[in-house]
């Protein structure tokens, strides 16, 4: 038999029927929650002619469309590890939310543009009526979406449905900002309608940079925050016979991190005894939710 038959070239990974339940949950409650916002603000811009709503209703359904990505990431970011990604498809997730981020940008780029060539024609009054009831309705269903998208992130630690629920949030400022330009063409200026537009498509520009500068980090290898790096050197040595900690490098591969960690330990020790004050110290910190993979070197402590 060859030698690397007998070595272990794939990562051992399973799935967590727990994230499949939650993961499957979020998609439901984006498709069903956009999909009804999309259609509703559609017919009443079309009856109302109002470009504030029309706005909304195309962020809405850039909202469906990043979801229907975010399905397709978060499948293949499950798959277990293989002999083409022998440490698991995770860097998939950030991968897709930067589709997601330049879908978000192709929306704000249409609306501005549409809002500003309606700036420059000749603007009209909106009645309020139907407008405000749909954006309230929004506001409110978005922001429910949000508190529930937002839990489920925090259970999962997913870059990709934080993303979502950071969305959902700025929806409800988008809709508050085109309810105050239809009421605003009525009581103020009819330039208040398409001008509340921009302002709706420059918010979808901010929420797509929020999204994209977080995720090309997790691409690219940008380093834990140092509160995280104090946690995993308070980890490490909770476990006796942990001298001390010399050197932790932790950085972003995908969503988690990974940690190459260097401890001292009295050079005495049995050789199997050293081995279990390392195998303690991956399990302690692999215990973090935001860790991954965990690679120790001993070296005898300094005497």
């Amino acid at each position: 038999m060859p030698l690397e038959d007998l070595v272990i070239q794939v990562r051992f990974h399973t799935i967590d029927p727990l994230r499949l339940m939650l993961y499957r949950r979020v998609f439901v409650i984006a498709i069903a929650g956009n999909g009804l916002l999309a259609a509703s603000k559609s017919v009443v811009a079309y009856l109302s002619g109002s470009n504030a709503v029309l706005a909304d209703a195309a962020n809405s359904f850039s909202d469906v469309l990043y979801t229907l990505f975010l399905v397709v990431g978060l499948w293949l970011s499950q798959k277990p590890a293989d002999p083409s990604h022998p440490q698991g498809h995770s860097r998939f997730e950030p991968l897709v939310s930067l589709v997601i981020a330049a879908t978000m940008a192709l929306t704000g780029y249409e609306v501005m543009r549409h809002s500003f060539m309606a700036v420059l024609g000749q603007p009209q009054a909106i009645d309020p009526g139907w407008p405000t009831v749909v954006l309230v309705g929004s506001g409110v269903i978005k922001a429910g979406m949000f508190w529930l998208v937002r839990d489920i992130a925090r259970v999962v630690r997913s870059p990709a449905i934080e993303a979502t629920a950071r969305d959902n949030l700025s929806d409800v400022l988008t809709s508050i900002a085109a309810m105050v330009g239809v009421l605003g063409s009525n009581y103020i200026s009819p330039l208040l309608d398409p001008l509340a537009g921009v302002l709706v498509s420059a918010w979808i520009f901010r929420a797509a940079y929020a999204v994209l500068s977080e995720n090309l980090g997790y691409l690219t290898g940008r380093a834990a925050p140092p509160e995280v790096i104090e946690q995993i050197i308070r980890k490490a040595k909770e476990v006796e016979g942990v001298e001390d900690v010399h050197q932790v490098i932790a950085d972003y591969v995908g969503p988690q991190l990974r940690v190459d960690m260097h401890l001292d330990v009295n050079g005495e020790l049995p050789f199997h005894r050293v081995h279990e004050i390392s195998d303690a110290v991956t399990a302690n910190i692999e215990s973090l939710d935001q860790v991954d993979l965990v690679y120790i070197h001993v070296e005898p402590a300094p005497r």
